[in-house]
């Protein structure tokens, strides 16, 4: 039986004391102290100033040596094609070649719920019969397991769910946070960078303070293709950020 599934994401791994590490990279491009001596002499108003001055400047190159590893599940084959557009990073995706896919996790468009629970179940049943399809296509196949599962999943559709884990220096981060928290993104991918912001604001909010969509820091880059919500945009941010 097919079941239905909401994005979930998990701060796995960073990088200890990021704050410093950035800072002294930074700091070590110009000094000819010992690298060792920059990093002890570090102290937390050293590391706030002096991140702040890089954002100032611009020189966001020692921001890179912090990252962030994230496990994502519970979200669809569709936002895994978004995602991977960021190449800055590093991809693990369950396979549907070496697990087989009956029964599949699906996921179910917020527009496609708000419709009732008649389309809700009509949804699910089109679920159910996708998953049969695939089980009749991997019986007729052999059910040989990789070798006929890489065949019968072309039946599967887009809202098949799948887990990955994600990897992004703290700079992507940036970048990834000023698009997908945007509300023109898509929802899902949206609702999942919302969830990786806040997780990595809570380990380093020296990093992430002014991180989010443009909206946040002064006027929208989207033009005319602006949603006109970036108070409800700022809102969210407060919630995410307050202690």
């Amino acid at each position: 039986m097919t079941t239905e599934v909401h994005p979930h994401v998990e701060l796995l791994a960073c990088t200890p004391d990021a704050g410093t590490i950035v800072a002294s990279a930074a700091k070590l491009c110009y000094s000819d102290a010992d690298i060792n001596d920059l990093v002890n002499k570090m102290s937390g108003s050293d590391t706030d100033r002096f991140l702040d001055k890089l954002t100032a400047m611009g020189h966001l190159s020692p921001i890179e040596h912090a990252t962030f590893t994230f496990g994502v599940e519970g979200v669809s084959r569709a936002f895994l094609a978004q995602i991977t557009r960021h190449r800055i990073a590093s991809f693990s995706v369950k396979s549907q070649r070496y697990v087989n896919a009956e029964n599949f996790n699906y996921v179910t468009p917020p527009a496609i719920a708000a419709l009732g629970e008649e389309a809700r179940a009509r949804y699910a049943a089109q679920m159910e019969q996708m998953s049969r399809w695939y089980a009749e296509w991997n019986e007729a196949l052999g059910n040989k397991g990789e070798s006929s599962n890489e065949d019968a999943r072309f039946v599967l559709p887009n809202a098949a769910e799948t887990k990955l884990i994600v990897t992004m220096n703290a700079r992507e981060l940036m970048h990834f946070f000023t698009l997908r928290c945007c509300n023109r993104a898509q929802w899902e991918i949206r609702e999942v960078a919302w969830q990786m912001f806040a997780l990595a604001f809570r380990k380093a909010p020296y990093l992430f303070r002014c991180c989010g969509p443009s909206c946040l820091r002064g006027a929208c880059s989207e033009g005319r293709m602006c949603c006109g919500r970036s108070a409800e945009v700022r809102a969210r941010y407060e919630e995410l950020t307050k202690e």
